[in-house]
């Protein structure tokens, strides 16, 4: 059995962490004064930018406690740590963003036919408030945007947001020229439209992570032939791929190689190649990977149904 020993997530730094925390607090800040804001004005669209707040507010929560918890060490009991919580919390913060999504639209369609009156003076100034601390996030995050998955969300989080607190103003302008109320409940839907979309692919994406499925981007048929070209590999079964998180992709598989490798002293050679071909190769670059090296002969002691 061979096993790649490199793979260990990068640590977060104090610099992420610091920035994850400001960005949180700022959020936070905006989303108390977005609630207080909707029930001041009666705005819907303020009241579902708050909510789109809220769940930023969890979103940049868990890639908080995910950069604490990545420093945490394995043990005998969590071999993979706290990388699966990660999933579990994005999991429940999908459904949470689903249940929005559709609240939006089943209010947003009732107000359409009987809007009511919304302060708009008042609703520009807390949009304008919003969108000013969007942007503070938004610096702050801005310069370690690319350094890992939580802080890319992060930002896209942020930057998100800021469409939604732009599109509050909109509709204060409007409502303030025109007096057309329904501006407001439109304008909720819209963001809506922000909301759903995350949503759908949140979802998808964690459960496929939930059920093992192969990383997106990996072609195991492709992986098995590469494989196969490799000198002395006669043939590979049980080949899976998976991820235990976002960021953590894993590739495990049975590789029948010549016996010769076993005498001659070239099967770590092989399980050399064999690690760097997963990690080098291909779209999903996969770190972590376990390969179990046996002789053709070794077929006759494992059960049909795993060949």
């Amino acid at each position: 059995m061979g096993t790649n020993h490199s793979h260990a997530p990068a640590t977060p730094s104090r610099s992420h962490v610091k920035r994850l925390a400001i960005a949180l607090s700022i959020t936070a800040t905006i989303f108390v004064a977005e609630v207080f804001g909707s029930i001041l004005t009666g705005s819907l669209a303020l009241l579902i930018d708050a909510a789109h707040m809220l769940t930023d507010v969890l979103g940049l929560s868990v890639a908080l406690v995910a950069a604490h918890l990545m420093t945490r060490p394995t043990t005998a009991k969590r071999t993979w740590g706290f990388a699966r919580a990660e999933v579990l919390a994005a999991l429940g913060q999908a459904i949470v963003l689903l249940g929005v999504g559709v609240f939006v639209f089943v209010e947003g369609i009732q107000r359409l036919f009987a809007p009511p009156e919304i302060a708009s003076g008042e609703l520009i100034i807390f949009g304008a408030i919003g969108l000013a601390a969007n942007i503070a996030s938004i610096i702050v995050l801005l310069g370690d945007r690319s350094t890992n998955f939580n802080l890319r969300a992060a930002f896209l989080e942020v930057v998100n947001d800021a469409l939604g607190s732009v599109a509050v103003i909109v509709s204060a302008i409007i409502i303030g020229l025109t007096g057309f109320y329904q501006a407001d409940a439109i304008v909720a839907m819209l963001i809506g439209t922000l909301i759903i979309p995350r949503t759908l692919k949140l979802l998808r994406e964690t459960i496929s992570v939930l059920l093992e499925t192969t990383p997106a981007g990996l072609d195991l048929d492709e992986v098995r032939a590469h494989i196969l070209q490799l000198p002395r590999v006669l043939e590979v079964h049980d080949l899976h791929a998976s991820r235990v998180a976002s960021n953590l992709p894993v590739i495990t598989a049975h590789v029948v190689i010549e016996e010769s490798c076993f005498r001659d002293g070239s099967a770590p050679k092989l399980l050399d190649d064999l690690q760097s071909c997963v990690a080098s190769h291909f779209s999903v670059s996969i770190e972590h990977s376990t390969f179990q090296l046996e002789p053709a002969a070794h077929s006759e002691h494992e059960d049909a149904v795993h060949r």
